[in-house]
């Protein structure tokens, strides 16, 4: 699909000086001064920082800033810099179903170009991902752990930890896919209508089970958190609590409940569940947020499980 017009202004004004001029920038940043001011332009994996006053022209990681006539050149050459770091996080990918196709198929792989084209999407893709959790996700979450730890709500927090933890779960590509999945499984084992409508409901029903169980654990572990209660004691506990429940289980629910637990943890649930775990951990004195601040997602990842065995024997 080519790109409107609203996507291009998107992409010019985030690569524009302008748009970062007077934001912070982390600790690790690389400063680059150029000939009249300095600029901050931002990219994953690389950080161009051009702002005040400066003088010369200095050439600092291949990076060269040469005036300020070119503030798009150099976000163009860092956002360049982050293709080729998503590359490399592909290339194992890419080299074993090369050596597969090679070794083994011995075929010549079908749809060449096409197979290329996507590739190249999945780059560009990927790194437009990584920079959306850096400048978004992450930011948000932290943001609001913080805020709602300066307004000394327990109740209010709770709310928001639930309401997120349901919310990015419903909306996840992978549970909604594995749940479509699970309602045709019920329709050929008989347990469900053969009609739109109750392939629909069946799949609803699991897609709502499995967001109220991570809300459920995102409250679970903010009140960990909060408590400084050990981790390793609740995952242990509910993980013998999953192997009793498995025993008594639908034999046909236990792998719905299993990959569950999977499917939960991906690409929008993760982002901002670990920002508001970090955040909310940062935000508390005589927390660690290395020590208390990771751990949601194992809670994430724990309760579907418990809730769709509960589920299926229900059904």
């Amino acid at each position: 699909m080519p790109l409107g017009r609203l996507e291009i202004l998107t992409v010019l004004v985030l690569l524009s000086p302008m748009f970062w001029r007077g934001r912070s920038v982390p600790m690790d940043s690389a400063v680059f001064p150029c000939l009249h001011q300095w600029y901050i332009v931002r990219w994953p994996g690389s950080v161009i920082s051009v702002q005040g006053a400066g003088t010369g022209g200095l050439v600092r990681e291949d990076i060269v800033c040469e005036s300020l006539e070119s503030p798009l050149r150099l976000g163009l050459i860092a956002f360049s810099k982050s293709l080729l770091s998503s590359l490399r996080d592909l290339i194992p990918i890419i080299a074993v179903i090369g050596l597969f196709q090679a070794a083994v198929v011995r075929a010549p792989m079908p749809e060449v170009a096409s197979i290329m084209t996507g590739l190249v999407l999945v780059v560009i893709g990927l790194t437009l991902f990584v920079y959306g959790l850096e400048m978004g996700l992450f930011p948000i979450g932290e943001s609001m752990a913080h805020a709602f730890a300066r307004k000394g709500s327990v109740f209010w927090l709770m709310t928001f930890a639930f309401a997120l933890g349901f919310a990015t779960t419903i909306a996840e590509p992978a549970l909604i896919a594995i749940a479509n999945e699970a309602a045709e499984m019920a329709v050929r084992e008989g347990t469900v209508a053969d009609t739109a409508e109750g392939r629909a409901g069946y799949s609803l029903g699991l897609r709502l089970v499995v967001a109220l169980a991570v809300g459920t654990a995102i409250v679970l572990g903010v009140l960990r958190i909060l408590k400084g209660w050990p981790l390793h004691y609740l995952i242990i506990g509910g993980y013998v609590l999953v192997m009793a429940m498995t025993s008594f289980a639908p034999p046909e629910m236990v792998g719905i409940a299993y990959d569950s637990g999977g499917v939960t943890t991906s690409t929008i649930t993760v982002p901002l569940v670990t920002a508001l775990g970090v955040g909310l951990a940062s935000s508390i004195q005589g927390r660690n947020p290395a020590l208390d601040g990771f751990g949601l997602i194992a809670f994430a990842s724990l309760t579907p499980m418990i809730f769709v065995l509960i589920y299926g024997m229900i059904l």
